[in-house]
């Protein structure tokens, strides 16, 4: 389940999740109703697959300069071929570290989606583009989304524990920080950056092996966030421009999720974007740096109607939609 790090919209996502597990028992799966403006049941619960371990893409390519940032004060400009210490925003002109030639998949501005995290996967709704739980589905649903033409995008938890995921033993108690608002999870010391590189590339192996697109790593924001770790702006930027070399290594495209504020030192790291509720918080315009980049921008409002910002969402070129917190099936796109 996807999440958005401020304490009211933790709040409400328990609420969300206690009342939908008090109905789980009368749930009857209604799963012919096409997701478009519709109403939708109780989530589903699949089963979980096992990472399996795949053999790196050779053939990943770098993705772009990043515009500077505006927090470091005066950084010096390091010597050529040598990337920027973290947080040290590149010079303009200076693009990412180099890495393996070859091309990967580049979302464009405007693009259409589909979102779903909860319930039983719905694959009928026309889009190009569906962004689904990478643990919860094996490799024959992503190839029959890709046999329907579309891309798929790999979910994974790149932030915080969860105790419900096969892997969730393999992550030490030093790791783990405060919880996050959501049962069963807690924030990663993504200081530990050493000790979480292996096990994140052990996920993005699995989206691979599978067949996935892309990734959509979440909560790459613990630094604003209350985790019990003393991170800073610099900390997250080196642990996420880790997260996107993973990506990139295995030829995957790989989403900025939200953290709005690196945006600047960041779009050049990554392929698009994704965000929820920039309309709810008056902060879109922030995401303009990836639209203007030709990177698209995956957008979601769940309390807000499209009434509401779907005008200003297409006069910035997101690709805006509303759905439910429980991101299942439904949706209202813009």
């Amino acid at each position: 389940m996807t999440r958005r790090s401020r304490p009211l919209l933790a709040a409400i996502a328990l609420t969300t999740a206690l009342l939908a597990s008090s109905c789980s028992s009368s749930d009857d799966g209604d799963d012919d109703t096409s997701a478009d403006a519709t109403g939708s049941g109780s989530p589903v619960a699949t089963a979980p697959a096992v990472p399996q371990p795949a053999t790196p893409s050779d053939t990943p390519t770098d993705t772009g300069s990043a515009t500077p940032g505006a927090t470091p004060s005066a950084p010096a400009t390091p010597a050529p071929g040598t990337p920027p210490a973290p947080g040290t925003p590149r010079p303009t002109g200076q693009p990412p570290a180099p890495g393996p030639a070859g091309a990967v998949w580049q979302p464009k501005p405007g693009v259409t989606w589909q979102w779903q995290l909860g319930g039983t996967l719905d694959q009928s709704v026309d889009v190009p583009v569906y962004d689904i739980d990478g643990f919860e589905h094996d490799a024959s649903v992503v190839a029959s989304l890709h046999a329907k033409g579309r891309k798929v995008i790999c979910y994974i938890n790149a932030g915080s524990w969860e105790d419900f995921r096969p892997d969730a033993a393999a992550f030490s108690k030093s790791m783990q920080g405060s919880g996050n608002g959501w049962q069963g999870e807690k924030w990663f010391d993504i200081r530990q950056i050493d000790k979480l590189k292996p096990l994140m590339a052990t996920r993005f192996d699995m989206c691979k092996a599978k067949g996935f697109d892309a990734v959509e790593p979440d909560l790459l924001d613990a630094y604003i966030n209350k985790t019990g770790f003393p991170l800073t702006a610099d900390d997250q930027l080196k642990y996420n421009r880790m997260i996107a070399g993973l990506a990139h290594e295995r030829g995957m495209a790989v989403a900025l999720k939200n953290d709005l504020d690196q945006i600047p030192a960041l779009v050049g790291d990554f392929d698009f974007a994704v965000n929820e509720q920039c309309a709810e918080f008056s902060e879109c315009d922030k995401l303009s740096p990836f639209i203007k980049a030709g990177k698209a921008v995956l957008h979601v409002e769940y309390k807000v109607p499209t009434s509401k910002f779907c005008g200003q969402a297409k006069a910035l070129g997101l690709s805006s939609m509303e759905k439910h917190l429980e991101l299942d099936a439904w949706r209202q796109p813009c």
